[in-house]
């Protein structure tokens, strides 16, 4: 089993990944990887082996651990999750990302074998056929991005930027190429965007505009919404079951 521990301090990390090692059956040692942000975690998500297990933080640097456990969800195969912060009040939130366990620090070993006995009952079986990813260029080598992390891309000068949760980065290439090889991925909502639907939190409409002007999407993980065009909004109502009529 492969366990990834995303925490900012140090300390905790060393701590759960010594829990862990009391956890572990004999004769069948586990793989542990270990971030201190959600852009580390999301860049050794695409490894191998796959991580199966994810024992997560909620309030680090950057994207907090709630926002990280939705990308998460998206994922063709997710890995269970069990958050693992000094804050209560977030327990109620945990399960709404569909987490398996949630746990207060400090951990006991008792509750962490029992979070990953309930993380192992929710493991999906491993499909070996790679999940499709975009080839991001990046100073020196290629960054490949799972398709299920990109919240949108945007044509800008000449390049593709394909957003994610934790980032962004460069693609070289068309937005009519991506749209024609995941069609059931990516939904275009304007002639210079792409989104993936699965992120879509809502829809906007500005005051005072015309019939079919000035509608836009509220995406995770971005904080601008994104322009519908009037052209693009019929596809985009039927893409989403009619929804901004």
């Amino acid at each position: 089993m492969h366990i990834l521990i995303i925490d900012d301090e140090p300390l905790a990390r060393s701590r759960l990944r010594h829990l862990l090692g009391d956890c572990m059956p004999p004769g069948a040692p586990w793989v542990v990887s270990e971030a201190a942000n959600a852009s580390q975690a999301m860049q050794l998500l695409p490894g191998q082996p796959p991580v199966q297990v994810v024992l997560l933080d909620i309030q680090m640097p950057g994207a907090n651990g709630m926002s990280l456990a939705f990308t998460l969800q998206q994922l063709p195969a997710p890995p269970a999750i069990v958050f693992v912060t000094a804050h209560s009040q977030y327990a109620a939130q945990a399960f709404d990302v569909q987490a398996c366990d949630y746990l207060t620090k400090p951990v006991r070993l008792e509750r962490l074998q029992q979070a990953l006995a309930k993380a192992q009952k929710m493991l999906p079986p491993v499909d070996a056929t790679p999940a499709p990813a975009l080839a991001a260029t990046a100073p020196g080598r290629g960054l490949p991005i799972p398709l299920a992390q990109v919240v949108c891309v945007r044509a800008e000068l000449k390049m593709l930027t394909v957003h994610t949760v934790t980032g962004s980065h460069v693609l070289e290439g068309s937005l009519l190429d991506l749209e024609q090889r995941y069609p059931q991925q990516l939904l275009r909502v304007h002639r210079s965007v792409l989104i993936n639907p699965a992120f879509i939190r809502g829809w906007e409409r500005h005051d005072g505009a015309s019939p079919g002007e000035g509608w836009s999407l509220r995406l995770h993980g971005l904080a601008q919404p994104v322009p519908v065009s009037r052209r693009q909004l019929p596809a985009v109502r039927k893409a989403l079951g009619g929804v901004g009529n």
